[in-house]
């Protein structure tokens, strides 16, 4: 996969409560795109970020049905990936890549 391939497939950090517990555990939580695999999802990571990658897992997350102004609207789906790195090795979200 070409660098810019891999843009594509990562879309950013997901910052929460959840996810910075279990950055103590050396895991990262990231937004992918919804078309998006485990195994591009790890060449992603390991590509831009230059750690080893032991497991991903991923969680498609259903938009919610939310009211604005009286009118019913629909948020997006979005899918997550919880990436799992291994021993020795972590990534900093806070920076920019």
């Amino acid at each position: 996969m070409t660098q810019l391939a891999h843009y594509d497939v990562i879309l950013g950090p997901v910052i929460t409560e959840k996810s910075t517990l279990v950055s103590e555990h050396n895991q990262v939580v990231f937004k992918v795109a919804t078309d998006a695999t485990k195994p591009a999802i790890k060449a992603a990571v390991e590509a831009l970020f230059k750690v080893k990658v032991e497991s991903v897992n991923t969680i498609l997350v259903k938009g919610k049905v939310k009211r604005f102004r009286g009118k019913v609207g629909r948020r997006s789906n979005y899918k997550k990936a919880v990436v799992s790195l291994a021993e020795g090795h972590s990534i900093d979200v806070t920076t920019g890549i």
